[in-house]
């Protein structure tokens, strides 16, 4: 998982998803051992220094600059002019070289210095520094959850509540199949199949291969609170829908008819930006915390937010039985995951 295949100076999503990792971010910086100077509450790093770090020119900076400058800049790499570079000049002007006396100076920070190393392809020691970065990602990683990332959804503040309601939810869903469908006991697989497919274009059986899970495993208890959200929407308003046509037509719903319903309700536009903020969630959080494709759903997937990565990887994140003993009253939602 998150191997050395990644090829960091072609992906702008894996660039990213590794500087809004903030626990990573540190590590990197720990075993790098450099600090650089301490300004506006930020390391920092001047263009002398880059070039002696990377063994690069300053063409080669002016160049990276220009055909990456939003990325950079949006990482910290910053002009610092006025007010600003007169401050920095009077507390580190002795290390200043060339530039010394020009209007305005651009300095790296810690996140814009890894991530210009991320897109160097001239340096050898860029090369082997992202080599060393992916490994101290998986460590990162396996230092907080053991090595798996399975039910790395479970460490989210939200997931039990969204588990204490689900049964509820799905329960109305059954028993309008139950009522409502002409159709063998099947029937309970064939559409919760529907529904996923509908949300996320895969049917369980893809999921489980994506996620490797073993027979035993429910799907449900690897889902994101706003993803199983989702589909208890999808549930319960398909069950209203399904009694409203049977009591209309006066009989109950033959297979088709319900895939006709099933349909038409995805596309209201009521469920559109939340079909596609869930698929979003779903593609982008499985790529960047479980290292997993959803094929159908690639380009759905952008680079997880620093607020992301502190949600299930961070301080408040905690596995499922820390939650269960600050909140005895869910002690129930705990068993039945247990138990499946």
């Amino acid at each position: 998982m998150f191997g050395n295949m990644k090829d960091l100076t072609g992906s702008a999503i894996d660039r990213q998803n590794i500087l809004n990792n903030k626990k990573a971010v540190e590590n990197i910086k720990n075993f790098l051992g450099i600090k650089g100077m301490l300004f506006d509450g930020e390391y920092r790093f001047t263009r002398q220094q880059i070039v002696e770090f990377y063994g690069i020119d300053h063409s080669t900076i002016d160049r990276y600059l220009s055909q990456n400058e939003a990325e950079l800049k949006h990482n910290g790499y910053t002009n610092l002019k006025g007010k600003a570079l007169k401050e920095f000049k009077e507390e580190f002007g002795w290390i200043l070289q060339e530039g010394a006396k020009a209007p305005q100076l651009g300095i790296f920070n810690f996140r814009s210095f890894l991530n210009l190393g991320m897109l160097l392809t001239e340096s050898e020691k860029a090369k082997a520094l992202r080599s060393k970065i992916l490994d101290i990602v998986i460590d990162t990683l396996n230092e907080k959850l053991g090595g798996s990332t399975k039910f790395i959804n479970q460490r989210e503040e939200d997931f039990l509540i969204a588990m204490a309601r689900e049964p509820a939810y799905r329960k109305e869903f059954t028993e309008a199949l139950n009522k409502y469908l002409e159709m063998g006991n099947y029937k309970y697989a064939v559409y919760t199949d529907s529904i996923y497919k509908a949300i996320f274009f895969e049917k369980s059986t893809e999921y489980k291969l994506i996620l490797k899970l073993e027979e035993k495993e429910n799907m449900r208890d690897t889902m994101y609170s706003e993803v199983l959200r989702l589909i208890a929407s999808f549930e319960v308003g398909i069950a209203d829908y399904m009694k409203i046509k049977s009591e209309t037509i006066g009989r109950k719903l033959t297979p088709n008819e319900l895939n006709e319903l099933i349909d038409e309700f995805a596309k209201q536009r009521f469920w559109i930006p939340q079909i596609e903020d869930a698929r979003s969630k779903m593609a982008s959080r499985d790529y960047g915390l479980r290292d997993i494709i959803h094929e159908r759903l690639k380009p759905y997937i952008s680079s997880l937010s620093a607020v992301d990565y502190e949600r299930f990887l961070g301080d408040k994140s905690k596995d499922l039985l820390q939650r269960v003993l600050e909140n005895p009253e869910l002690l129930d939602v705990f068993k039945r995951l247990k138990e499946r």
